[in-house]
């Protein structure tokens, strides 16, 4: 039984360092993340006034308006879509395929959102829980500073797997309501575009 429990021990021990590693990896990702979606909201702040206003006001005979009215250069997902949208008015088999990617082009964005919601609180955790056998170790032979330096890689681990899991859910919380009222939109234009075929 000792030596089982000594095997353990080595295997939790060694995993130590992978999982402080990953945790640096989520941190560092995590920050891109924050970065990436303050251009995201910047840039949706810019084109969402005015995909509402035309969008309100979109009829089957004001189709070539909105395309004209779109900005050039934007690197907003839902503009792109709206464009190859419209220009695959005539062909609804296309229309709906491209619908379909948009959603998968919006799960593939929202995936290291979600990566970071689930393996941050798994990797804090685990983290915490390796040190504390050293922990407990240096506090039965009277080691102290091992013991205070064991707890310290266990708090910084369980702060550092929060912090990456609470960016990754906001981002996901905000981001999915996002690419819902895009999704809507494009459903709407696709609606039209079928109007106007069936018309």
């Amino acid at each position: 039984m000792n030596l089982i429990s000594d095997i353990l021990f080595w295997i939790s021990n060694g995993l130590l360092v992978p999982v402080v590693v990953l945790l640096i990896v989520l941190f560092i990702r995590s920050l891109l993340l924050i970065g990436s979606f303050f251009g995201q909201y910047l840039a949706i702040r810019r084109t969402d006034a005015l995909l509402r206003q035309q969008l309100d006001a979109l009829t089957i005979d004001t189709l070539p308006e909105l395309e004209s009215k779109l900005p050039v250069k934007s690197n907003s997902l839902v503009i792109v879509y709206i464009r190859r949208v419209l220009g695959s008015k005539d062909r609804p088999a296309h229309v709906q395929r491209l619908l379909a990617d948009f959603e998968i082009t919006a799960d593939k964005d929202l995936a290291i959102s979600k990566t970071l919601t689930k393996m941050g609180p798994m990797l804090g955790l685990m983290g915490t829980l390796i040190p504390m056998g050293p922990a407990l170790v240096g506090l039965s032979t009277g080691d102290i500073a091992s013991m205070a330096y064991n707890m310290q890689v266990a708090f910084a681990t369980t702060v550092v797997g929060l912090f990456s899991s609470a960016i990754g859910f906001i981002t996901q919380q905000v981001k999915q309501r996002w690419y819902l009222q895009d999704m809507t939109n494009l459903e709407f234009l696709s609606e039209l575009l079928t109007e106007k075929h069936t018309a």
